[in-house]
C-alpha cells in the first residue's frame, strides 16, 4: 500500500491520472501553513513538490514566534550563520541555556511556542551557604543536574527573577519539587524520608507577580499535593509539579520581567526534607496536554 501511494504522488502524470505530484509546490506550502512540524516532516516523504514546500522559508517563518531573534541572540551568530528558518527552528528547539547556564529557553517542537525552565542555582535561597541548613546534590534527574536539598530550617525562602521577551500567550508558572531526598541503592531508586518533617504544620505560601502589575498569590500545605486526586494515588517518593499561577503577556515590548517566591516563614516549628529542582514557565494550553 505505501508503494502503491508513493508511485500516486510520484507518478501521477505519468500514468494519464491526476496524482499528489501534479500539486503545484506553493500550494502544498500554503496547505503546511496550517500543520503542525511533526505533521510537515511526515508529509514531507510523499514526492518532490512536498519535499520541496517543507523546506520553504515561507511555511518554517509561520512556525517560529514573532521575535525567535531574541533567541538567536542568546547563541554565536556562527551557530546560525546561513541557516534557512527550518534549521533554526530546528536550533531553537533544543534548550539555549543563559545566565551562567542556569536558565534555560526553548520551543515546543509541536507548537514552536516558547517555553522556560529556571534552575534553584539561579534562585536566592535564605541559608543556602550553611551546609547545616541546605545542600547540593547531583542527580539526571534534573535537566540542570543539580538539586537543592533542605535539610532543615525554620526560616524557609526560596525566590527568584527572570526577565525576557516572550511572545504573546498566557503562561504558567510551576515549582518542581520532591518531598524526601532519593538516591539510587544497587541501582534502585531509592527514597529517604528521614529529614521529612514539619510541612503538616503550616501552608507554603507562592506568590508570582510580573512588571506589568499582574499578581497572584497561593497557599498550599506540602503533604497535600502529596495526593493525587485523579487517581487517588500517593505521590510521595515522586516530583511533583506545583502550580503557582497563571500570567498573561500581551506584547513582547518591553521584556517582562517575572518574579516568583515559595515561602514557609513560620518559624514555631522547623521543617526540611524537601528537594527543589527548578521553576518552569511555559504557555498554559500546552502545559493542560502534557498534563491531560
Amino acid at each position: 500500500m505505501g508503494a502503491s501511494l508513493s508511485n500516486t504522488a510520484e507518478n501521477g502524470t505519468a500514468t494519464g491520472r491526476t496524482g499528489l505530484g501534479d500539486i503545484p509546490e506553493s500550494c502544498v506550502a500554503c496547505v503546511f501553513m496550517y500543520l503542525t512540524p511533526p505533521e510537515i516532516c511526515n508529509l514531507a516523504r510523499l514526492n518532490r513538490a512536498f519535499r520541496g514546500a517543507a523546506s520553504s522559508d515561507a511555511v518554517w517563518e509561520s512556525k517560529l514566534p514573532s521575535n525567535y531573534h531574541h533567541m538567536l541572540d542568546l547563541l554565536p551568530p556562527w551557530r546560525y550563520e546561513g541557516f534557512s528558518k527550518k534549521n533554526i527552528f530546528a536550533l531553537l528547539s533544543r534548550p539555549l541555556s543563559f545566565d551562567d547556564d542556569n536558565k534555560e529557553v526553548w520551543l515546543d517542537r509541536v507548537s514552536g511556542r516558547i517555553c522556560m525552565s529556571i534552575s534553584s542555582k539561579a534562585m536566592s535561597i535564605t541559608s543556602s551557604e550553611d551546609r547545616r541548613h541546605w545542600n547540593w546534590f547531583a542527580t539526571d534527574e534534573s535537566r540542570f543536574q543539580i538539586v537543592a536539598y533542605c535539610q532543615q530550617v525554620w526560616w524557609f525562602e526560596v525566590s527568584g527573577t527572570v526577565k525576557f521577551p516572550f511572545p504573546p500567550d498566557v503562561y504558567t508558572l510551576t515549582f518542581r519539587i520532591h518531598i524526601g531526598k532519593f538516591l539510587k541503592r544497587l541501582g534502585r531508586r531509592v527514597s529517604n524520608f528521614e529529614h521529612t518533617h514539619g510541612w503538616d504544620l503550616g501552608p507554603v505560601r507562592y506568590e508570582l507577580s510580573t512588571s506589568d502589575g499582574q499578581c497572584v498569590v497561593s497557599e498550599c500545605r506540602l503533604h497535600d499535593i502529596e495526593q493525587d486526586d485523579a487517581k487517588g494515588t500517593i505521590k510521595r517518593g515522586c516530583w511533583i509539579e506545583y502550580k503557582v499561577g497563571e500570567f498573561i503577556v500581551s506584547r513582547s515590548n518591553p521584556v517582562t520581567e517575572v518574579r516568583f517566591s515559595m515561602k514557609q516563614i513560620d518559624c514555631t516549628h522547623s521543617k526540611g526534607g524537601l528537594c527543589l529542582d527548578s521553576v518552569s514557565i511555559i504557555p498554559s494550553n500546552l502545559k493542560r496536554r502534557r498534563t491531560g
